[in-house]
């Protein structure tokens, strides 16, 4: 790595304690540095005068007094007209599962919903708009009797494929995206199941190739020779949208779905299959078990298909006959959604996390610049442009590390890369090249369109800081040791960066940086106001840091950052992902960037048992907030349920798309 490590920056191993008896003069200037706030830009963001809530344990969705919550879409709601809603009721059996079941989930909203966002079609208040929504993934053991999800034996997952040979179908029919125009009336709003927009894209809708990997070798397969046109997208998690209004859905956790993974560890394989897959690992036997029925999930009959996955895909909500296209430009790993910004110049920065332990952060720019004038003009700006990946320095300096093939560069033939479609496939192991900062799992990364500074939500580690020195993680040595950027070795609640591009320019090479904030709760281990304590070595799991707000009986618990999203008052909204029984359920929470409330983190809904939240999307007016409850249920089964939300009258749990207003009408 370029960047020095941690320990070379502080003077001594000095403990928080040592810092508080008057001792932070021992540290270095650079290591105090790291931590100084980075000059704040104020907003005329709205206070959080709402009452925050109390962490929630029930198997209901609750907001804060004064607001009021609606479902718009829930799995198994009709898309067209003419189709009618999925019964649940039928879940008591498996009898449901026929031939004609994937037909009606592809005219259905899908299950397991995750990204939201929200295009406008009326002026002024908004009260009819486009939602589109991604899939993430299936929890067959909700869904069906005697199932046992992604862990179950693979002698009894083989044996009740056999049983249900259009379930595979099903699963790749219930993911991907789902395009709902909707409209809202005095109170509350819903589905328009007459609009002509309304759209199911699956894991069999065609999509285009495009980009640098467009037409490479590794993304050549027998049914696609030429290496352009690839058959769907699953494993959505987060997404964006563009300046010239597309809906950007990324593909994460791709691995889960393909098995035959030793085929690349065994010698005397394909030496360049293995350097692709070296740095984002098939595993032997996939978690969903869709190659029992479709063999292009087998990377044994199909060596190259799953590099043709883990990509963002654009899609334009429209134009309902529009071809979806994977952008290989920004790189191939697993993603956490791509939020863009326009630069100063006019061309823009699109933001990316890889959700995984260990990853990084990265960044496109754009060749050329945005037109609002000329929307066609923006039609294929993602496909021309610089990747770049993050180093954090720990004097709170930071790097944007271009991923460009150069044959004078490090990114070279003799590296492995011989044009710009080998960086983008390896996007992984050419950002371990350059040096980039591994991260605790970097998920959502959302620019201020009020501010310009950026938020990168490190959602969770527990790996940091178990062992010493340098270890093998994930197809390369690097070191885990606590750092500036990811300060706790037990990071089991997560945290949040901030940080602020050279000259506030999006497109600018080089950025400040700090945390903004340590998460868990506040009335747990020890309470940091002074950014400086972080500097200090041995920072313990519990201990919390809310972007210096002093007050902690003020402040609610969050553990666990995953989406995020930025109100037009300018407020960062976070939803949370802790899959950890013992805690509260996950919640959406909201705290102001600036001002003298800074910092002072407010709960305002919590979601039902087992779920995750996630979303943040606002209309444009702020007055409606959506988000999606993802795996209501999830740790129980169909047999034996956790959750019955959010139909109550002991009806299995299902995914849906919340709207939350406030009771006066007011922005949320």
């Amino acid at each position: 790595m370029k960047g020095p490590v941690f320990e070379t920056i502080l003077a001594a191993r000095l403990s928080r304690r040592s810092v508080l008896a008057g001792t932070a003069a021992t540290l270095t200037t650079t290591g105090l540095a790291a931590y100084a706030r980075i000059p704040t830009k104020e907003n005329s963001g709205l206070p959080n005068t709402f009452k925050s809530i109390a962490p929630q344990k029930g198997d209901d969705f609750v907001v804060a007094e004064g607001y009021r919550a609606n479902i718009v879409a829930r799995w198994g709601d009709s898309l067209v007209a003419g189709t009618r809603d999925f019964d649940t009721k039928l879940m008591t059996t498996s009898k449901w599962l026929g031939p004609e079941a994937a037909a009606d989930q592809e005219r259905r909203f899908g299950t397991n919903a995750d990204a939201v966002q929200f295009f406008g079609l009326s002026k002024g208040r908004a009260g009819r708009g486009l939602l589109c929504v991604n899939h993430e993934y299936v929890n067959a053991e909700l869904m069906w009797p005697r199932h046992r999800g992604a862990g179950m034996r693979l002698v009894d997952r083989k044996a009740w494929m056999a049983e249900h040979p259009h379930a595979v179908a099903f699963l790749q029919a219930a993911h991907g995206v789902s395009v709902l125009q909707i409209q809202r009336d005095t109170h509350r709003w819903a589905r328009d199941t007459g609009g002509p927009l309304n759209r199911r894209i699956t894991a069999q809708t065609p999509m285009e190739i495009s980009g640098p990997a467009r037409g490479h070798a590794l993304m050549r397969t027998k049914g696609d020779p030429a290496g352009v046109r690839v058959l769907g997208t699953f494993a959505n998690c987060s997404a964006g949208k563009t300046p010239w209004g597309t809906y950007l859905t990324s593909e994460e956790n791709v691995d889960d779905y393909f098995a035959g993974g030793k085929n690349f560890s065994a010698p005397g394989g394909n030496a360049a299959l293995a350097d692709a897959y070296r740095r984002f690992s098939l595993r032997e036997n996939s978690f969903y078990g869709w190659e029992h029925q479709d063999p292009r999930f087998d990377v044994a009959h199909e060596p190259k298909e799953a590099l043709r996955f883990g990509w963002m895909v654009e899609v334009d909500p429209h134009d309902r006959k529009s071809v979806p296209r994977k952008r290989t430009a920004l790189g191939r790993f697993q993603h956490e959604g791509a939020n863009s910004i326009v630069g100063k110049t006019g061309h823009v920065a699109a933001y990316m996390g890889d959700d995984d332990k260990f990853e990084y952060v990265y960044k496109f720019v754009t060749r050329d610049r945005f037109d609002p004038k000329n929307p066609a003009a923006n039609r294929d700006l993602l496909d021309h442009g610089t990747l770049y990946a993050a180093r954090f320095d720990a004097d709170g300096s930071g790097v944007w590390l271009p991923l460009v093939y150069d044959e004078n560069g490090p990114l070279n033939s003799r590296a492995g890369y011989a044009n710009q479609g080998d960086v983008v496939i390896k996007a992984r192991a050419a950002a371990d090249l350059l040096g980039a900062t591994p991260m605790d799992r970097p998920e959502d990364v959302e620019p201020s369109p009020i501010t310009g500074r950026i938020y990168v939500a490190c959602t969770k580690t527990e790996n940091r800081g178990h062992t010493e020195g340098k270890t093998e993680w994930e197809g390369r040595t690097i070191d885990v040791a606590a750092n500036a950027a990811n300060p706790r070795a037990d990071n089991s609640s997560g945290h949040i960066i901030e940080i602020a591009e050279a000259g506030d320019d999006a497109t600018a090479a080089t950025f400040s940086w700090n945390v903004f904030l340590l998460a868990g709760d506040p009335r747990a281990g020890t309470f940091i106001v002074d950014a400086r304590e972080l500097a200090a070595a041995n920072l313990e799991g519990t201990d919390t840091y809310f972007a210096g707000y002093a007050n902690r009986a003020e402040l609610s618990p969050l553990h666990c950052p995953d989406n995020l999203g930025i109100d037009p008052q300018g407020r960062l909204w976070i939803v949370t992902d802790t899959d950890t029984r013992d805690r509260p359920n996950n919640g959406c929470y909201v705290v102001p960037t600036s001002g003298p409330q800074r910092g002072l983190l407010k709960q305002l809904a919590s979601g039902p048992n087992g779920c995750e939240l996630s979303g943040c999307e606002f209309t444009p007016d702020g007055r409606t907030l959506f988000l999606s409850v993802q795996h209501p249920g999830e740790g129980g089964t169909l047999d034996d349920p956790r959750s019955h939300w959010p139909d109550g009258n002991g009806l299995p749990a299902r995914a849906a798309i919340v709207a939350v207003e406030r009771e006066d009408g007011a922005p949320v």
